[in-house]
């Protein structure tokens, strides 16, 4: 047990590098956003959220192509990318740009 701290603690991905708490940091936009699904669509900043979105998925490509290979950031990106994808449709859907379909009438 201890072994497996000390590899942990001295690894190239561990809590001494950025690698570490550059995702531990990121996990403050996550929580943000989830905390803003209750607030109302019409306050969500289209233009953020989409840059957001991207930001995550560059940083997901990063995370999956960096030598080591960064799981933790990895699953940061994706969660974040998750939360800003729910409220970028929120978004889209509050101004219009997401039409729910209703169902056609049988004849």
């Amino acid at each position: 047990m201890v072994t497996a701290f000390k590899a942990f603690l001295n690894s190239p991905v561990g809590p001494k590098t950025t690698h570490f708490w550059g995702p531990v940091f990121n996990w403050g936009f996550i929580l943000a956003g989830m905390a803003d699904m209750n607030k109302p669509p019409e306050l969500i900043s289209g233009r953020m959220t989409a840059v957001m979105c991207v930001y995550s998925g560059l940083f997901m490509r990063f995370a999956w192509v960096v030598n080591p290979r960064n799981y933790f950031l990895m699953a940061t990106h994706v969660s974040n990318e998750s939360v800003q994808l729910y409220q970028l449709a929120r978004y889209a859907r509050a101004h219009g740009y997401l039409e729910k379909k209703e169902p056609e009438a049988q004849q």
